[in-house]
Order: structure tokens, then C-alpha cells, then sequence
């Protein structure tokens, strides 16, 4: 149960992920409460990708359970085309379509997903853009965009969906350093104002910053998880201590 004593906005338990032979996700449980910020950190390979693409189920689990909004989301009679409404989702690369403008990019998933008319898409298109401070670069096309620029839209098109929820995969690893600040920016305005958030990142700074709780994942476990003072400062765990110091070393 969360703070105020309502049910989690998400629930995975138990999570198993095979891919072949090799067993990427070991029995992860993940409980998040609502107008959380959740940093999943860990080595390369340690699951954390797949752990949120598990929690919309663009990777399938091969057991386990994800309640989301309290919607089983492996429930064969979920919608889970309704249900991904709920979970915006921000990957490395920005996936924005070449030939539409910053606009564009964002009504089309409010035209598509939503059915909304054009106006209306186009409306709510040009409020997610100012939330993310691109309104004016709306008719811009991607490639008139810096990469920062590019992944801002990318979220504005996430957030324009009203999610519940929103899941973050390495939003920066593809941007040039002075460009990820503004991605980060935004990030933390959406915290403000109470967008529940799962992080996987390895911008280690935002996340003792910004963070409520930091889960720490090695070899498809969760080893540890707790504040970022914590994880950070005090990790009990000999694999958290080698992590945080060979990060605190680049």
C-alpha cells in the first residue's frame, strides 16, 4: 500500500523472463505508489530494460503478474492496446516519424490511439508541446530538431495521452551531453506535477536528486532498494557498493 493507504498504481510480482535459455528476469517484484519517481539502476544485462517493457507488456512475461491502475494487464481479456493508454512510455531513440512536424508527430498518436478530430488532437498536441517547452519549434521537423529536442517531443506525444504513469528507458543515452539537461528538465517538471514515474537511467545525479526510491538490479534480481541517501550513500549490498563506486569513478 502507498502513502495514503490506496492500492499501488503499479504491482509486478514475481516476474519471470525467459528469452530461450537465457533467464533474464529472476522473480522481480516492483510496487510503485502513486506520484512516485522510481530510479531503477544496475549494470548492463541486469534486466532493467526488460523489467519495463514488461510493466506494458511489450515483452511478455513468461510468469508473474503486473497490475497497472488496477488493470491485469495478463489477463487475456485486458485490452492491452486501452490499457497502454494509461502507461506512457520514452525510449532511447525518439521514433518520431521524418516526414511530420514536432505537432504532427504528437496528434497523430491523439488521432490514432484516441480517435480524437483534428482540432482536437491538434490542440492538445500544441498544449503537450508547451509543457515540454517546444511550442515554438511545433512545426519543425525532426531533423530541424536537436536530438534533445527530439526526445522532448517524444514525451510530449507520451504525456498528450494523459498516462497514468510514465516509463522511462535511458531517455539520454542517445543525446550529446549539454543536450541532456533540458531533457532532465522537463522530467522533473512532470514530477512536480505528480506524474507517477519509473526511471531506468544512468544519470546518476538526477536520480539522488529527484528520485523517491532508487531499486538497484543486478543479474535479473532486485538486490537492493531504498532512498537515493541510502542506495547512494549506504548500500548494504557488496554488488551495490561495487556499482556505486565504479559509476562514482566515470
Amino acid at each position: 500500500m502507498d502513502r495514503a493507504g490506496a492500492a499501488p498504481i503499479v504491482a509486478a510480482r514475481g516476474l519471470h523472463k525467459h528469452f530461450g535459455a537465457l533467464h533474464v528476469l529472476k522473480g522481480v517484484d516492483l510496487v510503485v505508489a502513486e506520484r512516485e519517481l522510481v530510479f531503477v539502476i544496475g549494470p548492463s544485462g541486469s534486466g532493467k530494460s526488460t523489467l519495463l517493457r514488461c510493466l506494458n507488456r511489450l515483452e511478455e512475461p513468461s510468469a508473474g503478474s503486473v497490475v497497472v491502475d488496477g488493470i491485469d494487464l495478463l489477463d487475456p481479456r485486458t485490452d492491452i492496446n486501452k490499457a497502454r493508454q494509461r502507461i506512457g512510455m520514452v525510449f532511447q531513440s525518439f521514433n518520431l516519424y521524418p516526414h511530420m512536424t514536432a505537432r504532427g508527430n504528437v496528434a497523430l498518436a491523439l488521432r490514432k490511439v484516441q480517435r480524437l478530430g483534428r482540432a482536437e488532437a491538434e490542440a492538445r498536441a500544441r498544449a503537450a508541446l508547451d509543457r515540454v517547452h517546444l511550442a515554438d519549434r511545433a512545426e519543425h521537423y525532426p531533423a530541424q530538431l536537436s536530438g534533445g529536442q527530439q526526445q522532448r517531443v517524444a514525451i510530449a506525444r507520451a504525456i498528450a495521452l494523459e498516462p497514468r504513469v510514465m516509463l522511462f528507458d535511458e531517455p539520454t543515452s542517445a543525446l550529446d551531453p549539454e543536450l541532456v539537461g533540458g531533457v532532465l528538465q522537463v522530467m522533473r517538471e512532470l514530477r512536480e506535477d505528480g506524474m507517477t514515474m519509473v526511471v531506468v537511467s544512468h544519470e546518476m545525479g538526477f536520480a539522488r536528486a529527484a528520485a523517491d526510491r532508487v531499486v538497484f538490479m543486478a543479474d535479473g534480481l532486485v538486490l537492493e532498494e531504498g532512498a537515493p541517501a541510502e542506495i547512494f550513500g549506504a548500500p548494504r549490498q557488496d554488488r551495490t557498493r561495487a556499482f556505486i563506486s565504479q559509476i562514482a569513478r566515470h
